[in-house]
C-alpha cells in the first residue's frame, strides 16, 4: 500500500519549510527569512496519530519576474499533481495577498482536497484576522504557528480526514510485486523488457527516458508478478529537468508498493556514490533487495572480475550485506534466467515467520556462546524473544533494560538469527522492550 502524499504549497516566505520541519520532526528543509529560499521540493516520511504519509515541501508559487519564481512554480505544480492532499499555507500577519489568490486559482484547478493553514498566528488576539481567508474558497482556515508548533494538530487532523482508507493496489496476496530502482541509464527499462520478452517499456540511450512508474503483469512457472518500472533517480542538487525531480518521488512510492526491490547498477560504469543513496531508500523502507549488475556483457572479464566486482559492492554497500548479487545483461539476456528464482527466494524470506520456541532456543545458544554485555556493573538479561511481524521480519526481545542492548550485541543476535533461518535478501529488525 502506497502512503498518502501531502504537499505543502503557498507563496514564498509564508513559513512552509518551518511547518514541514515541525511535521517531519527534524530540520530537513532549509529555513531562511528570504522569499524563495527553498529551491527544491523536499520530501520525507511523517506520521500523525495512526497515519503514515509522505510530505513534500515546495518552493513558493508566485506570479512575477523575480529569480527562480517560475521554476519554483513548476515544482509546486508538479507536487500538486502528485499529492493526495494539499496544505495551502498563507501568512496571517499579511492577510490575503494577490499572490495568495493566484495560488488559490492553481489549487482550485487541481481538484485535489485542500486544507488551508494561516501561519504566523502566534497569539489568540490574531485569530480574528483569519476570517478574511474564507474568501480563498477552501472552507475553514486553520490558524497555526509553525515557529511555535501551535494548531498543527488540527491542521493534520483535517488533512488526514482526506486520506483514502482504500489506497491499495488490490493485487492478490500471492502476487510478488517488485520494482527496479537506480540512477538513469543503468538499463532498468531494458531489464523489464528482457523479463517480459516484449517491448513493453520505452528503451532509450538518453538518460531519464522513463518518466513514471509503470506496472506490468507477468506469470512464470505458475508464479504471478507485478513489475513496477521507475524513472531513474539522479543526484540531488544537480541541475536537471523538473520531471526527473518529480520521478524521485514516484520511485519512492514504487518502493513502498513493492515486496522486492531490484537495485540496478551499471556494470560498465561501476559503482558511484549515488548508487548507495538510491539503495538506501529501499533498505530504509524494509523491502527485500536484490542487487542487479546490468550490462555485464560489455565488461572486460577474466576469471577474477566477477569476484572483484562483488567484493567492491560489499565494500560500498555494507548496509546491504544480506542482499544477493546477480550479474546479467538485459541486452543479450545472458544470465537473465537467474533473476526470477532469486526474486522468489528473497520474497519468501521477506514473508518468513519463525516459531517462537525455536527462536528462543537460538537466543539461548547465542547468549551461551557470547554472554550479554554489562554496563556499570549491570548485565543485560534476555528473557525471551518473539517475531511480531513480517515484510520485513521484525523481532522483539524482552530484556531487563533496553539501554543495555548495545548496537554491536544486537548485530550479533541478528547474525545468529540469520545463521539459523537464512533471511537472505531481506532486512530484519530487532527491538528491545523492558519486560513488565
Amino acid at each position: 500500500m502506497a502512503k498518502p502524499v501531502v504537499a505543502i504549497v503557498g507563496r514564498p516566505n509564508v513559513g512552509k519549510s518551518t511547518i514541514f520541519n515541525r511535521i517531519v520532526g527534524e530540520r530537513v528543509s532549509i529555513v531562511e527569512d528570504t522569499p524563495g529560499v527553498t529551491r527544491d521540493r523536499i520530501y520525507s516520511s511523517a506520521e500523525w496519530l495512526t497515519h503514515n504519509f509522505n510530505i513534500i515541501d515546495t518552493g513558493g508559487i508566485e506570479i512575477g519576474d523575480e529569480p527562480f519564481l517560475e521554476q519554483i512554480r513548476h515544482q509546486a505544480e508538479i507536487a500538486i499533481n502528485e499529492a493526495d492532499v494539499i496544505i495551502f499555507v498563507t501568512n496571517g500577519r499579511e492577510g490575503v495577498t494577490a499572490a495568495d489568490e493566484e495560488v488559490a486559482k492553481i489549487l482550485h484547478r487541481s481538484n485535489k482536497p485542500v486544507v488551508l493553514g494561516v501561519n504566523k498566528v502566534d497569539n489568540p488576539e490574531m485569530r480574528e484576522q483569519i476570517f478574511e481567508f474564507y474568501s480563498l474558497g477552501f472552507g475553514e482556515p486553520y490558524p497555526i504557528s509553525g515557529a511555535h508548533g501551535l494548531g498543527l494538530g488540527d491542521l493534520l487532523d483535517a488533512a488526514a480526514a482526506h486520506f483514502s482508507k482504500t489506497d491499495s493496489d488490490n493485487y492478490e496476496d500471492d502476487i510478488i510485486k517488485f520494482s527496479l530502482i537506480g540512477r538513469p541509464n543503468v538499463g532498468k527499462s531494458s531489464l523489464v523488457n528482457a523479463i517480459l520478452g516484449e517491448e513493453r517499456v520505452i528503451v532509450s540511450d538518453i538518460a531519464g527516458t522513463t518518466r513514471d512508474a509503470v506496472d506490468s503483469f507477468y506469470t512464470f512457472n505458475g508464479q504471478k508478478y507485478v513489475i513496477i518500472d521507475t524513472a531513474g533517480m539522479r543526484k540531488k542538487g544537480k541541475v536537471y529537468e523538473n520531471t526527473e525531480k518529480y520521478s524521485v518521488l514516484r520511485a519512492l512510492r514504487a518502493i513502498e508498493r513493492s515486496d522486492v526491490v531490484l537495485v540496478v547498477i551499471n556494470g560498465e560504469e561501476g559503482i558511484i556514490e549515488q548508487d548507495k543513496k538510491i539503495a538506501g531508500y529501499a533498505h530504509e523502507a524494509g523491502r527485500a533487495i536484490v542487487i542487479v549488475v546490468n550490462k555485464w556483457d560489455v565488461v572486460e572479464k577474466d576469471e577474477k572480475t566477477m569476484k572483484v566486482f562483488e567484493q567492491n559492492i560489499r565494500d560500498h554497500f555494507q548496509f546491504l550485506d544480506y542482499a544477493p548479487i546477480v550479474f546479467l545483461s538485459a541486452k543479450t539476456k545472458k544470465r537473465i534466467h537467474t533473476l526470477l528464482p532469486m526474486i522468489n527466494l528473497v520474497s519468501e524470506n521477506h514473508a518468513l515467520r519463525v516459531q517462537t520456541n525455536i527462536l528462543n532456543e537460538i537466543m539461548m545458544d547465542a547468549v551461551a556462546m557470547n554472554p550479554t554485555p554489562t554496563d556499570k556493573g549491570k548485565r543485560l538479561k534476555i528473557y525471551y524473544a518473539t517475531q511480531v511481524s513480517t515484510k520485513p521480519p521484525t523481532f522483539v526481545i524482552f530484556v531487563n533494560d533496553p539501554e543495555l542492548l548495545h548496537f554491536s550485541y544486537k548485530r550479533f543476535l541478528e547474525n545468529q538469527i540469520r545463521d539459523a533461518f537464512g533471511f537472505k535478501g531481506t532486512p530484519i529488525k530487532i527491538f528491545a522492550r523492558a519486560r513488565k
